[in-house]
């Protein structure tokens, strides 16, 4: 008993320290780790230190931040934002999210001095490392039909019945499995396509628009999975000796399958991962965050590392080599996003995202921009007065 009340105390005393005058303390960044060989590491930097900060058109960031502010803005006010609360508390936000409403449309300047003046830069690595991998993915676009026929005779199933929407503790039915019948009667046809390539092209970039013979257009976003593992298809390739090494872009596998028919089917197997889907109404497509994504500035991320909503400060290289830093928002994930520094960055929609997503894989890092007034979620603080 005497000791429990002590260590209460001890809480409240720490509360106290750190709350100065009733508002959080600029505290120091927490860690984040799933694994010991991947841990990320916040290193606090000055604005000064981020490649092109003065030269990005910063205000396009704005639409995709106050959509996640909204998100943040549901959140209870003492809720953690990240599996390790590296955003604080989501009340630390609605400050800073508030002030968003000054700024005008199309003025940058306005929009860096807001950063500067509500956030604090921290660069990321792992365990050390700061050089990450950066792709980039689009919204597919396909032709369908709401019935089955010669021409449209691909199904895009919806979520089975009974199935979790993150079903990797108990993997189901395989991609081959489900594409030689398996799943018939047992999950609803959404729609049927008429292109098998481009079918599964659509269950890798996890939303897309399908185009029906009437002329209405159908948005579809990711609802589940039957729990494996992705395979990318480029991989597969090129261990068959279909293509060769740096053959591998989206455009060059979309096209081999495309033009080999007879062989795609088999190949395409290879990849266990099957993806559901649902009907999406109104803006889109919707990340795993729950906001519509606007392209080029909408990052997917792995959130087991970056909590969803944060932004982000982004140095690599476009697919032709020239810089590209811009400020970016954490506002989807995806099976191959994998790690403390890695980015998946969405482009739009339809053959020009592709011209640009199918090429982009390119070496970078990136600096989270963190609330100034930032506070220690309770859970950290209990940890460090049991250590101390």
């Amino acid at each position: 008993m005497k000791m429990a009340f002590f260590w209460r105390w001890g809480v409240l005393i720490l509360l106290a320290a750190l709350s100065g005058c009733g508002s959080p303390s600029v505290l120091p960044p927490v860690s984040s780790s799933s694994s010991a060989a991947a841990r990320l590491i916040l290193s606090p930097v000055d604005y000064d230190h981020l490649p092109g900060w003065r030269d990005d058109a910063a205000s396009q960031v704005l639409p995709a931040f106050k959509k996640s502010c909204q998100r943040l803005a549901q959140m209870p006010p003492t809720q953690p934002v990240g599996s390790d609360g590296q955003g604080g508390l989501a009340g630390d936000w609605l400050a800073p999210c508030g002030a968003l409403r000054a700024i005008g449309e199309g003025d940058d300047r306005a929009a860096r001095t807001f950063f500067e003046t509500w956030f604090s830069p921290f660069r990321a690595s792992n365990q050390g490392q700061p050089d990450g991998l950066f792709t980039a993915y689009y919204e597919a676009e396909l032709r369908g039909s709401r019935q089955f026929s010669s021409r449209y005779r691909f199904p895009i199933y919806g979520r089975p019945s009974g199935l979790a929407a993150d079903s990797a503790a108990q993997p189901g039915l395989s991609r081959a499995e489900i594409e030689a019948g398996s799943l018939a009667g047992r999950a609803p046809i959404l729609l049927w396509v008429d292109d098998a390539v481009d079918a599964h092209i659509l269950h890798i970039q996890g939303s897309g628009r399908v185009s029906l013979e009437d002329g209405t257009i159908v948005r579809l976003g990711f609802n589940g999975s039957n729990g494996h593992s992705f395979v990318g298809l480029g991989q597969i390739l090129l261990d068959h000796g279909k293509l060769g090494p740096g053959e591998t872009t989206m455009q060059s596998v979309r096209s081999w399958l495309k033009s080999h028919s007879d062989e795609a089917p088999s190949l395409m197997a290879e990849n266990p991962r099957y993806v559901f889907f649902r009907e999406i109404h109104g803006d889109g497509p919707i990340g795993a965050a729950g906001v519509p994504l606007t392209p080029g500035r909408s990052l997917a991320v792995d959130p087991k590392f970056i909590a969803y909503g944060m932004v982000m400060w982004l140095d690599s290289l476009d697919p032709d080599g020239r810089p590209f830093r811009r400020l970016m928002v954490a506002q989807d994930t995806g099976a191959a996003i994998k790690g403390p520094v890695r980015g998946d960055i969405f482009w739009g929609t339809g053959e020009t995202a592709l011209n640009f997503a199918g090429r982009m894989k390119s070496r970078g890092n990136y600096y989270l921009l963190l609330p100034k007034r930032r506070s220690t979620p309770i859970a950290a603080l209990v940890g460090l007065v049991r250590r101390v």
